[in-house]
């Protein structure tokens, strides 16, 4: 017996650093696939920010445009074309979003962060608007998303700003897909953050030396956590799979949702309007950052309404 029981200790080992393994090579080769698709982006010989509407700008009430600020180049920006529906008492709450495979380019998920965006979102990605031209390159570092809150809330307080006294700087989140799912844990314990969404990622359960310039985490700092978390992932398919529900298992203090859709790790953010990904980040944005509970009834109740779609697989803790 004793004999058995070390061997499946071995063979337990041995397959959850197998899986982490292949977890790092798969974010070696994103890298290398995003840093060919920035490296071959065309400069733009104006000064003026070129601004692009992604599809048809989503199919929220506030058709959403793209493009990066010249008073912040190092970020894209995604958000209602018009403004003036916000103001004091109703103002665009701030999305910061982190890109798969630490990349400084948000080119793979635009469709996605479009669509959250037309629901009355500020969207600040990690990187300059893809095919703007310089800057795009290289890696990218968990401070930025803590730079793209500071200068959120920098311009809500600027007169000069087109944001002034337009955002909702009491009601930001953070998010983030793979390495930027890493990033996303990393700054989520700031204490102006309201709540963090992590998309096909986790910590890894035997940290090894890693993707350069992914955060080297590990479990005990998801103590530090102190708002509502969601989790997205594409299921057993999903290199990240084992490493996110090992997290969800690890948190017990804060209210905490998984769900779980068998696409894999590139999830679906590449689909029209980002796909199911889309649909259940965005209810989870409007519930928590907007107190929209009818968009909530996807997370509540028992079964909660996510739960009805035979796509998703969910488990909740600390939510009624």
């Amino acid at each position: 017996m004793c004999y058995y029981l070390f061997f499946k200790h071995v063979q337990l080992k041995f397959y959850t650093m197998k899986r982490n393994h292949l977890f790092l090579v798969f974010m070696t080769f994103t890298a290398l696939f995003f840093s060919q698709t920035v490296s071959s982006q065309t400069s733009s010989s104006s000064s003026d920010p070129v601004v692009r509407t992604v599809e048809d700008g989503g199919t929220g009430s506030f058709s959403a445009i793209m493009y990066t600020d010249k008073s912040f180049p190092t970020h894209t920006l995604f958000r209602p074309k018009n403004l003036s529906a916000f103001g004091k008492q109703n103002g665009l709450p701030i999305i910061v979003w982190g890109n798969g495979a630490c990349a400084n380019s948000p080119s793979g998920h635009v469709n996605f962060l479009s669509e959250v965006a037309s629901y009355g979102f500020l969207v600040i990605a990690i990187g300059p608007m893809p095919q703007e031209g310089e800057g795009g390159g290289g890696k990218s570092t968990s401070s930025q998303m803590t730079d793209a809150i500071n200068w959120a809330i920098a311009q809500n307080n600027d007169k000069n700003s087109s944001f002034y006294n337009k955002l909702n700087v009491s009601k930001i989140a953070v998010s983030g897909m793979s390495c930027g799912g890493l990033q996303t844990i990393e700054i989520a314990p700031d204490p102006r953050v309201t709540t963090a969404v992590i998309c096909n990622s986790g910590i890894m359960i035997n940290p090894v030396n890693g993707f350069p310039g992914m955060p080297a985490l590990t479990k005990e700092y998801l103590q530090k956590l102190h708002t509502p978390t969601l989790y997205i992932l594409g299921g057993e398919k999903d290199i990240a799979y084992g490493n996110g529900m090992d997290d969800f298992n690890h948190i017990n203090h804060v209210p905490v949702f998984v769900a779980n859709m068998e696409v894999g790790h590139g999830g679906t953010y590449g689909q029209p309007h980002g796909g199911e990904f889309a649909i259940v980040a965005t209810a989870w944005f409007k519930w928590q950052l907007k107190g929209d509970n009818e968009a909530g009834k996807l997370f509540t109740g028992n079964p909660c309404g996510l739960s009805q779609n035979p796509l998703w697989k969910v488990e909740k803790k600390k939510i009624p």
